[in-house]
């Protein structure tokens, strides 16, 4: 099994989400009073008493920019947290982001036109120490056998929300 690597939101990204998100709506930044909001800044919970914004971030359509593709229908959008203001980005040798046991994950494989190439359903272990990591690895693998594959990403089956990215090599 290869170990991949989860890319959090860029900088330069995140500095255009804070002041206009993709939907193309200023949010107000809320104090987190509960702690626990997946963070795809810094790729971690939220803590108590934190700042946040919840914003509307359409993660392909910014790869697609980078790269020439044309997603065409497939450039969704959906809600994230992030930090209100500039946060030092994931620990490092952090592994994926925090999830909770049990949850599930949708996997969904992108070609380097954009178009999605399928996905499969990830349900994480009940046992936090079952190996989260292991999970993650070998739906990549799985999906990276297809050389077709340029990046994939996971999102949150429950409420749709982008987790996080993982691009070929």
């Amino acid at each position: 099994m290869t170990n991949h690597l989860a890319r959090p939101i860029t900088p330069a990204a995140l500095k255009e989400l804070r002041d206009t998100d993709d939907s193309g709506h200023t949010r107000a930044p809320f104090t987190d009073d509960e702690g626990g909001a997946p963070l795809r800044c810094c790729l971690r919970p939220s803590r108590v008493g934190e700042r946040l914004l919840l914003v509307s971030y359409a993660p392909l359509r910014r790869w697609a920019a980078e790269n020439w593709a044309q997603p065409g229908a497939y450039d969704e959008q959906g809600p994230v947290f992030i930090h209100a203001e500039e946060c030092g980005g994931p620990a490092e040798g952090g592994g994926y982001p925090h999830t909770r046991p049990g949850a599930l994950r949708t996997v969904r494989r992108y070609s380097s036109e954009g178009r999605i190439l399928g996905g499969r359903l990830l349900e994480l272990p009940e046992n936090a120490d079952a190996g989260f990591d292991e999970a993650f690895d070998t739906a990549f693998d799985e999906a990276f056998a297809d050389p077709e594959v340029a990046l994939v990403h996971v999102r949150a089956v429950e409420f749709g929300c982008f987790q996080f990215e993982v691009r070929r090599g």
